[in-house]
């Protein structure tokens, strides 16, 4: 008899690993049930379009092992069905010597990590690959690159369905029941019925993951991220991936500059605590999602561990004039008058109850059901690797072997 696998969530994760599942399994039936009437509709698609090669995660780390597999998974997939992609490389700038120790300790990750060919930059060796970014000190790290995700998620979704993959739209999971013969997922469009549950939604994996019995150990907690874009008069400035040492009092990557796959060119973004899963801009309010984050002791002892950079950053999402100043830091002729509103993202962050953030992936076993509940940043370019890990973690597909 067949395994009937029931897949919420039909963001990038979601779809690689029912697709992964297929080609391992060819007798499985598969559902993905996802609630938006699109595939990829948030974090898949509201990112900067990045493919990372691993260079800040920590070796031996789930997120390092699976970000060097998987831009290599990534890049060969888009060749493959002609998405659209560049390897362009990217440059991790110093701009003072007080960052240099930093720099350092992401040269000799990257080296851990099995990147290919990083290098050092001196201030004059920067000044030839990126004449506009000031730098005392940089890394190139030539592996790295941009991608159209959603052409991804649909290239994706074209090899589920063509392989005997249902992806159910407009489907969002209202009920979970466990039974004697696996599991009944209740939908406004119907129940389904599936022997086994492999949880990828997102930014609703906790509450996805309560719904099947699990307790919230962790809450995902939404970090929107807000760009700007440049104006073609100044994306000349910018010629690769410019990215600063991220602060290591601070678990993100800070502000940067990016070119997009189908032209011009990123700035930012900052990180400011949503006021919905799915709130792009300040006048996007849930209040549901408002009071699940006030009601968790993590975020209070988050804010208190980060104060003057929380509101540093709130500040900088209020004020394009500050916001400008953080990018002055990597390319100094930035002005004020360069700057456009851009597109903005939300990041689905796990976070303990101590007010830590995870920074590996996450994921939690049951018997009959496998549970993604930290996926942020690679995840979308690791998410062929991550789906070959998940894959092959399934107990049936484990004992076909």
């Amino acid at each position: 008899m067949s395994q009937r696998v029931i897949i919420i969530g039909g963001g990038i994760v979601g779809l690689a690993v029912a697709r992964e599942l297929l080609l391992r399994v060819p007798t499985a039936q598969v559902t993905i049930l996802e609630k938006e009437p699109r595939v990829g509709r948030h974090q898949s698609s509201h990112n900067s379009g990045v493919l990372h090669a691993g260079l800040y995660y920590q070796p031996g780390s789930l997120k390092a092992r699976l970000a060097v597999q998987g831009i290599r998974l990534m890049t060969a997939f888009c060749q493959q069905h002609g998405i659209a992609h560049e390897i362009c490389g990217k440059v991790v700038v110093a701009t003072s010597a007080h960052e240099l120790p930093a720099l350092d300790k992401l040269w000799e990750r990257g080296q851990r990590n099995g990147l290919r060919a990083v290098r050092r930059l001196t201030p004059e060796a920067l000044s030839e690959i990126e004449p506009h970014v000031a730098g005392v000190a940089a890394l190139h790290v030539p592996e790295e690159g941009i991608v159209d995700y959603l052409g991804v998620c649909t290239a994706l979704q074209t090899e589920i369905e063509q392989g005997g993959g249902v992806v159910r739209l407009n489907s969002a999971v209202t009920q979970i029941r466990e039974c004697a013969a696996g599991w009944v997922v209740a939908t406004p469009s119907g129940e389904y019925e599936g022997d086994y549950l492999i949880n990828c939604a997102g930014l609703f994996s906790d509450r996805i993951a309560e719904l099947a019995g699990i307790k919230r150990t962790v809450r995902i907690v939404p970090f929107r991220g807000e760009y700007f874009l440049l104006k073609p008069a100044a994306q000349s400035l910018v010629r690769h991936l410019v990215y600063p040492v991220p602060d290591a009092e601070f678990p993100f990557l800070g502000v940067h500059f990016t070119r997009m796959i189908h032209g011009g060119v990123e700035a930012g973004p900052n990180a400011v605590l949503a006021l919905a899963r799915e709130g792009y801009s300040w006048k996007d309010l849930s209040a549901r999602d408002v009071a699940d984050a006030l009601s968790f002791p993590g975020l209070w002892r988050f804010m208190r561990k980060y104060p003057s950079l929380c509101s540093a950053e709130i500040i900088r999402s209020l004020s394009q004039r500050l916001a400008c100043r953080a990018l002055q830091k990597l390319v100094p002729a930035i002005t004020v008058a360069d700057l456009l509103p851009g597109g903005a993202g939300v990041r689905a962050q796990a976070m303990h109850v101590d007010g830590t953030l995870l920074q590996d992936f996450w994921l939690e076993q049951r018997p009959r059901a496998l549970h993604v509940l930290n996926a942020p940043s690679p995840a979308a370019t690791a998410s062929l690797a991550i789906a070959e890990e998940l894959v092959g973690r399934l107990p049936f597909v484990s004992a076909a072997r």
